[in-house]
């Protein structure tokens, strides 16, 4: 419910608060008084776009701020949705600065113009005659069927598996796709993998055999060097032996005078000792060298083979070969197991479409339901408000499509006239029929559901006597569930309003400005006869403003 709106620097207002109640609250004023600018600020601050051009004072930023009071709207899962502080008593506060640029705070947190206008369509519902071309638009005439069907978490619950179903044909799709592709290559995938299989690659085997063949390419020039060492190590005169023995036996001779002494007798021991067993090693390699040719030559051939692979495969590497071995062996199991997934994407794709289905004929049977009871209670609203002809032909049919709400496909017909043929309500229906029909809609929802505050701007135009009080006896009773705001030039109307609002123009310092008031019992009397015979009233029109406020 909105509580207060304050404006300052908009269009003709400098500044402005005014307080709301619940009920039904009217607000009248002369053609050009100002009313279609308070409607603009309440747009405004309920995200419409706006530049510069809407500042009173150009030098100054405009400001509008609305308190509304949204305990018994469920919002508060929106709130934490979009990351807001959740507050019973809202505060939305917009400014347009001098530049152009604008600014939103809902609870002094700033937000984009896309959180208010989700906000807008809980908080505030402004009836104007552009709005009546809504009641053409098949959206519309299902959320209003919807409504009265209570079929909120079945379509809820219908889109969420309409968005998974969506998406497991994407899945399918994808993977169909990719099993086109992969088919296509999956004879050369499993001629490389074989043969890579085959090759019984190892990690370090392309080293260890570069090693070995280095070392039998090498054989001639390392026996020589072999047994050069052999012979410097163990000649029985000049020898490493010979001489370390000498050397170990002088200064055995005196390693028990000092400790340094038996400590360099130690290392010579030490180092004779490693001497031995390198020479011993030595003997060794020099006994096992030999040149195989036929070992060579397996070499260089297996070589070949891992370098042959490797450049095929242009990498550098037995690892890199493993890896892309274990990649193809995925692509050839992904291959022979694909109409398994396949199979089963389609099992869950049926699995879905039948939740679907169940969900989308009990929707259509609720709405079927509500139908007539639909139709009764606007034609009935309809005979009230002066057209007594009025007749509606809604159906809805199943089809085998999937919608965005069901699946059903809506025919929502009227007629005006008696006898006449059913047609789509923007081309049978005038402007000022469709006002009273999209009247008696709202009326009818807010007996079914909780309706935000509604502002109906001027939905009386083109009607008068018993009709537009007709119309102020429903705005009379929807104010009871909720509450209703209405700019009307109809004195039947204002006088059924529980608050009574003056929108009027008045010049200070030779500028023109915009002011709302709220009038004491007497200044109603005073504005309901003006409406009544102009500037200049009788007594007599007092005395008729007074029985209509009466």
């Amino acid at each position: 419910m909105l509580t207060q709106l304050s404006i300052k620097n908009y269009a003709l207002i400098n500044e402005l608060k005014i307080d709301f109640s619940s009920g039904l609250s009217i607000i009248t004023g002369e053609t050009g008084a100002g009313k279609s600018i308070l409607l603009g600020a309440l747009g405004l601050v309920l995200g419409n776009r706006a530049d510069s051009s809407t500042l009173k004072d150009n030098s100054k930023k405009c400001i509008v701020e609305a308190k509304v009071s949204i305990a018994n709207y469920n919002l508060r899962e929106f709130f934490e949705e979009v990351d807001l502080d959740y507050e019973d008593h809202t505060i939305i506060r917009r400014e347009i600065l001098p530049s152009g640029k604008s600014r939103a705070f809902v609870n002094d947190t700033p937000v984009n113009l896309s959180i208010l206008n989700d906000l807008r369509s809980n908080l505030i519902d402004v009836h104007s005659q552009h709005q009546t071309l809504s009641l053409s638009d098949t959206n519309f005439q299902f959320s209003v069927i919807d409504a009265l069907a209570k079929n909120a978490s079945k379509i809820e619950s219908y889109k969420k598996g309409l968005i998974k179903l969506k998406n497991l044909k994407k899945q399918l799709e994808d993977l169909k796709t990719s099993q086109r592709e992969a088919n296509q290559q999956h004879d050369y995938n499993l001629h490389l993998f074989n043969e890579l299989n085959d090759a019984n690659l190892e990690i370090d085997e392309q080293e260890i055999l570069e090693e070995k063949l280095e070392k039998l390419n090498n054989i001639e020039d390392i026996k020589i060097i072999l047994s050069e060492a052999l012979e410097i190590s163990i000649n029985e005169e000049i020898g490493l032996q010979t001489l370390l023995n000498t050397l170990e036996n002088r200064l055995s001779k005196i390693s028990s005078f000092s400790k340094e002494y038996k400590d360099l007798s130690d290392r010579i021991t030490s180092v004779k000792i490693e001497l031995d067993d390198i020479v011993s090693e030595l003997e060794d390699e020099n006994e096992n060298v030999e040149f195989n040719p036929n070992e060579a030559e397996e070499l260089n051939d297996r070589l070949q083979l891992i370098y042959n692979l490797q450049k095929k495969h242009y990498v550098n590497s037995n690892k890199e070969l493993l890896e892309i071995l274990e990649e193809l062996s995925n692509k050839i199991i992904a291959v022979e197991s694909s109409e398994e997934v396949i199979n089963q994407k389609e099992s869950e794709i049926k699995e879905v479409e039948q939740k679907l289905n169940d969900l989308a004929e009990k929707i259509s049977k609720a709405r079927q339901k509500v139908i007539p009871s639909l139709q009764s209670a606007l034609q009935s609203l309809l005979s009230d408000l002066g057209m007594q002809n009025a007749r509606f032909s809604i159906k809805v049919n199943l089809k085998d499509s999937y919608f965005s709400n069901g699946k059903d496909e809506l025919q929502f017909l009227f007629s005006a006239n008696k006898g006449g043929s059913f047609g789509e309500l923007k081309k049978v229906a005038s402007g000022g029929e469709l006002s009273r029909i999209m009247l008696a809609i709202k009326k009818i929802l807010s007996e079914n559901i909780s309706l935000p505050t509604i502002i109906f701007d001027e939905i009386d135009t083109g009607v008068s006597g018993e009709i537009s009080n007709k119309i102020a006896t429903i705005m009379q009773q929807m104010s009871k569930q909720m509450q209703v705001i209405t700019i009307t030039h109809l004195p039947q109307i204002a006088a059924k309003g529980n608050n009574h609002y003056n929108v009027y123009k008045e010049d200070i310092n030779n500028t023109t400005t915009t002011n709302l008031r709220l009038l004491n019992p007497d200044e109603r009397i005073v504005e309901i006869a003006e409406m009544l015979s102009g500037k200049e009233f009788s007594e007599t029109a007092i005395t008729h403003a007074k029985e209509l406020l009466n």
